[in-house]
């Protein structure tokens, strides 16, 4: 800095009221410091400059005025001040009530004998508000040249993926600019010496007026527009239409070209649903919405007897099922309503007598001739164990008493006198086991305490398999021969 010429000429009649007024105006806050770091005295310009509190900086430290990371550049201004004609400008922070820091930008010099310094500072909200606009405005930008690059790179991928052959062509001279993959294999042979060629040299001569008279009809209404061709080279006849689009500030073509008299593409072969079907392992049956059979698989045929599908066509699944006119009507009118039913428990009769507990799921097919399709799968192993008789059916060994819970789930397959016998057996059977429990496993003292005879409980143990005859368990030693039914007396022979 270049001080003045004559300054004791020109300045020579300043006093001290002159000089603290021109240092008021040279700075939006100006400091009066000695040379231990204490404010003596201070100026602010409330108009553009106000810093809550510096009304009571007068005798603290101008150190703990400032921010902790600017305490270091105060001290560095004192020392500098102290020691040299003049000081760098050092940028520190104030803290202020709100937590906004006011950032200011001070220089320092000393003046007179008693090692006084006069610290002036500049404002630096409005510097630092438009820089941190122009971080924003730079980060902003960014973003945009980011989505930019994204969009960019997302063009390119559809641009070059694309089946059909694409083209862009210079708006002013018709050249091609740039071609995807299916473009320079058709007109080109795969190779890049399509890009620069005119367009119209692509095509057969006498297809090339046609190509001038649809770009210039583009350029012209800038609506796109179609026209058919032959091109070079080429004998099947295409469809070229043309768009025009603004790039920068040039106009390009994007031409598309579609393939007229293309052969129908087979069909891709699918899996074998009829094979799928016929081989699964549940009983699956299609039949029309009043319910009659229209197919089935192999695995139905076997649950309801019938060797072959001719002699199922035509009846409707009513036929099968455990409760006929009951359960049909319920699957019907679910899938009317909810177009599927899961998970539909009755039972399926076989032509010849046999009796399967089933789980029906069923739904609606899609079409102009709607269908139901019902999957029907034995659910007879979760009730018994495989090879035990059912419950009150025919058989060697002893007869199986069915749970509470199967009971109840034979509600409307049987009828309510075979449903009360099966319910009598049960409880018949468990007052049994806890007789025999509470006694010891003492025959004689469980049929007292049971109200029956000896005999009589010795053929309800044999009916419900719970101890074999005449193995010494009545605790004295009354062996005889087995009872007969009745409970009356020795079995009788039998021819």
């Amino acid at each position: 800095m270049k001080n003045f010429a004559a300054p004791a000429q020109s300045l020579g009649e300043l006093d001290v009221d002159a000089a603290a007024k021109l240092i008021a105006m040279a700075a939006d806050i100006a400091l009066v410091v000695d040379h231990d770091g204490l404010i003596r005295d201070l100026a602010v310009d409330h108009r553009d400059f106000a810093l809550t509190g510096h009304e009571h900086w007068r005798g603290r430290p101008w150190i703990e005025t400032v921010t902790e990371e600017s305490r270091p550049k105060i001290a560095a201004l004192i020392d500098e001040a102290l020691s040299a004609e003049r000081t760098r400008w050092r940028q520190v922070n104030h803290p202020t009530q709100g937590g906004e820091d006011v950032p200011v930008l001070y220089a320092a010099l000393r003046i007179g004998t008693e090692r006084r310094l006069v610290a002036f500072g500049r404002d630096l909200r409005t510097i630092s508000s438009l820089q941190q606009r122009l971080i924003e405005a730079q980060q902003r930008l960014e973003h945009d040249y980011t989505r930019l690059r994204h969009l960019e790179t997302r063009y390119r991928l559809l641009f070059q993926l694309s089946d059909e052959p694409l083209l862009v062509l210079d708006g002013a001279t018709d050249k091609v600019v740039e071609a995807n993959r299916a473009a320079l294999r058709m007109l080109d042979g795969g190779s890049n010496g399509l890009v620069g060629r005119s367009f119209s040299a692509c095509v057969e001569p006498g297809s090339s007026s046609e190509v001038d008279r649809l770009l210039a009809t583009v350029r012209a209404t800038g609506r796109a527009d179609a026209a058919e061709l032959r091109l070079a080279g080429r004998s099947e006849r295409w469809r070229v239409s043309a768009s025009l689009l603004r790039q920068e500030n040039a106009w390009v073509f994007l031409v598309r070209l579609l393939q007229l008299d293309r052969p129908a593409a087979p069909e891709p072969e699918g899996p074998d649903w009829a094979g799928i079907v016929e081989g699964h392992p549940d009983a699956m049956a299609l039949t029309e919405v009043d319910g009659t059979l229209v197919s089935c698989n192999a695995a139905f045929l076997e649950l309801v007897e019938i060797p072959t599908i001719e002699q199922a066509k035509g009846d409707t699944l009513d036929r099968w099922l455990g409760r006929p006119g009951v359960d049909m009507r319920v699957l019907l009118s679910n899938l009317r309503e909810q177009g599927q039913v899961r998970l539909f428990s009755t039972m399926l009769r076989g032509d010849y007598g046999s009796e399967t507990d089933v789980e029906i799921a069923a739904t609606a097919t899609d079409g102009a001739h709607p269908y139901y399709a019902f999957t029907i799968r034995d659910v007879g192993r979760r009730y018994a164990p495989p090879g035990t008789p059912r419950a009150g059916g025919a058989g060697t060994g002893p007869v199986v008493t069915p749970s509470a819970e199967q009971l109840s789930e034979l509600v409307g397959r049987v009828s309510l006198k075979d449903l009360v016998r099966q319910t009598t057996d049960l409880i018949e059977k468990m007052y049994i086991e806890a007789a025999l429990e509470m006694t010891g496993d003492n025959r004689a003292s469980a049929a007292e305490m049971l109200g029956l005879s000896r005999q009589s409980l010795y053929v309800k143990l044999r009916r419900f398999g719970l101890r074999d005859i005449g193995d010494g368990g009545d605790g004295g030693g009354e062996d005889g021969p087995p009872p007969s039914e009745d409970g009356q007396g020795p079995e009788a022979p039998r021819s």
